[in-house]
């Protein structure tokens, strides 16, 4: 059904694993977010480009609900759409949800398309969290919770480990939305890393050039200035061997597939709870044989 709606000059990938955790919702209403979401996509790409529907067990926990009010901790199924498509301003996605609010010319768009999804997520007790960047596409990210009765025995659906404190090392957080370079510090600082922030890659840059002893550099992959790749590039270069993590509102394969990071480069999705950060980033040092300075 997707596929018709889309056309021929759109290319549908979906990606889901055998693991995911089950949902109470109505098939219907799945259908409509689906769709609606498909169309939004279609329009935003006049010239053709590739939606990704990605699905994914999630856990989000209270520090991430503290920053994502109002949220309620727990278990849920994300699903992701995701286009190629001319992208949003940051005005135009304060308003995205209002009903009737649209970009399309008149006649084309009721302005009723995302607000609906809004209203069906919000009535299956989920959330849901667009991102998106001029000129490089949108991504619409559904939450919704676990239905626990589903859940087998072995106790698939528990929270994972918690990730092991620091060691003394120095991270740079290169990223220019304040909130999540925010959430960012505070998460890494609890766990006990010291912390440099830095609100593009320019001033990341510098302050590496600077602080010369850095064992990790968490980094946005799109950054006004200097981008992440541009970024993680020069690093590369000047400091043979210093990791960099890279995160990104838009899923790790589309930012493979856009250019955005290398295929093998450490990733991580936002929004991201505090734990995961805490547990990818001691993940990127081990795996580097960083050590603290």
């Amino acid at each position: 059904m997707i596929e018709r709606v889309i056309g021929e000059d759109v290319t549908l990938a979906v990606a889901a694993p055998k693991d995911l955790w089950r949902v109470r919702a109505d098939p219907n209403q799945i259908v409509q977010i689906l769709l609606n979401l498909a169309v939004n996509s279609r329009d935003a790409m006049p010239r053709g480009g590739t939606l990704s529907i990605e699905l994914a067990n999630a856990e989000l926990d209270d520090r991430f609900a503290a920053s994502h009010a109002p949220c309620t901790p727990g278990p849920f199924v994300m699903l992701s759409v995701t286009d190629t498509g001319l992208g949003m301003n940051a005005e135009i996605q304060r308003r995205v949800f209002e009903p009737f609010f649209t970009t399309k010319r008149v006649g084309v768009g009721t302005g009723l398309g995302l607000s609906t999804v809004y209203g069906i997520v919000k009535q299956s007790g989920g959330y849901i969290w667009l991102y998106s960047e001029p000129g490089l596409g949108t991504s619409v990210k559904v939450y919704l919770p676990m239905f626990e009765a589903a859940q087998p025995a072995d106790g698939a659906a528990t929270a994972p480990e918690r990730a092991r404190r620091a060691d003394g090392e120095l991270v740079l957080v290169a990223e220019d939305e304040p909130l999540v370079r925010l959430l960012a510090r505070r998460t890494l600082e609890l766990h006990g890393y010291r912390v440099l922030e830095a609100p593009d890659g320019r001033a990341a840059l510098q302050m590496l050039e600077q602080a010369g002893a850095v064992d990790l550099v968490v980094s946005d992959a799109v950054m006004p200035h200097l981008s992440g790749r541009a970024l993680g590039e020069i690093v590369a270069a000047r400091w043979p061997g210093l990791p960099v993590l890279y995160m990104s509102g838009y899923p790790g394969k589309e930012v493979v597939d856009r250019g955005l990071v290398n295929p093998d480069a450490p990733f991580i999705a936002k929004p991201f709870n505090p734990e995961a950060l805490a547990r990818r980033v001691r993940e990127v040092l081990d795996g580097s044989g960083a050590r603290a300075r």
